[in-house]
């Protein structure tokens, strides 16, 4: 179902204080996807899908990984769909875990120690997931669904081969298309609720270039503060659970300076779907509806279709009610 959609009229923080916390919402604007460990890719299927059926192609969101998506993807293939979930370039088992952040914890390392996810680029993501494209393409249409942080790599795909895609959907993910970055959006008074400016980040120098979070920290407070940003519904020890799947570290870059908006002739040819994550305290619903207007604004003959779950950053703690929406784009997709 549609929700209306508004301002909550909060004050605007600084520049300074937003710019402070992208370090937390690299780390958390995308620690919302669900998946399965491999070297690269998580795949659910059933036995002899049709062929023009659609692949739903998953990606996750920044400090994330192929296994946030293995609840949903065992829910499509328990329903006979095709799933697949990607590690994007220094995440899952190619992922670098810096040695402070293993026990025990080097605290003040952690925040000096280099990481060679610095270098990812959100080029690199594209080129990634473009490449799983071009194999599962071959077995009908694309629908490609990303998460957070992910949403960035979404429209930085759809940028270069709107022609293998046939529906895309932002699972409370960022679409920047007026704003060119996602820390643009993060800086918009839409975003003054965000629970990324309560989120406790490792306070790494600009010259590392990556945003680091100790999910493994022992503090209450980072505790307390984490699980509202991600899973405030979720009894806590799920919330743990969740956060010993998650990475420490992701490229500052993508969230911070690379252009990540969708554009015109490309980007907006692909039919598109937004689900709204209604209760997600790190992208409140207004962000969420900023871009759900500016990209509609952008291309007013291919609006966004609007759905809305009552859920937080993490997504449904039940995959079945994502599966269902999805169903729904695939019956739209055939």
């Amino acid at each position: 179902m549609d929700d209306t959609r508004g301002n909550n009229g909060a004050k605007t923080p600084s520049r300074t204080s937003r710019r402070g916390a992208l370090k937390a919402a690299a780390a958390v604007a995308g620690a919302g996807a669900v998946t399965a460990m491999g070297t690269g890719t998580s795949v659910a299927h059933a036995d002899g899908p049709a062929r023009n059926a659609p692949t739903f192609v998953l990606v996750h969101g920044s400090g994330s990984n192929s296994f946030y998506w293995q609840p949903l993807l065992r829910e499509l293939g328990l329903r006979g769909h095709r799933a697949i979930a990607v590690d994007l370039p220094g995440h899952g088992l190619g992922a670098y875990f810096p040695q402070s952040y293993q026990a025990p914890q080097d605290l003040e390392r952690l925040r000096t120690e280099p990481s060679p996810i610095s270098k990812v680029t959100l080029a690199d993501c594209a080129a990634h997931v473009i490449g799983v494209l071009r194999q599962v393409r071959r077995n009908g249409p694309v629908i490609l669904v990303g998460a957070s942080l992910g949403g960035a790599t979404l429209n930085a795909v759809a940028n270069q081969v709107p022609e293998l895609l046939s529906h895309l959907v932002y699972a409370s993910a960022f679409c920047p298309t007026r704003h060119p970055s996602v820390l643009q959006l993060v800086m918009t008074p839409e975003a003054a609720t965000s629970a990324m400016f309560t989120m406790p980040a490792v306070q790494t120098p600009p010259e590392l270039g990556v945003s680091r979070v100790n999910w493994r920290s022992g503090d209450p407070a980072f505790f307390a503060a984490a699980k509202d940003a991600m899973a405030a519904d979720r009894p806590d020890a799920e919330v743990r659970a969740l956060f010993n799947i998650l990475e420490p570290d992701e490229s500052a870059a993508i969230g911070a300076s690379e252009d990540a908006r969708g554009l015109l002739e490309k980007w907006g040819r692909v039919p598109r779907t937004f689900v709204r994550y209604t209760q997600d305290h790190t992208i409140p619903l207004p962000l969420q509806d900023l871009m759900i207007r500016e990209a509609d604004d952008t291309t007013p003959h291919n609006r966004f279709r609007v759905r809305s779950l009552t859920a937080p950053h993490a997504g449904p703690r039940d995959p079945a009610v994502l599966a269902d929406e999805l169903e729904r784009v695939a019956h739209l997709s055939r």
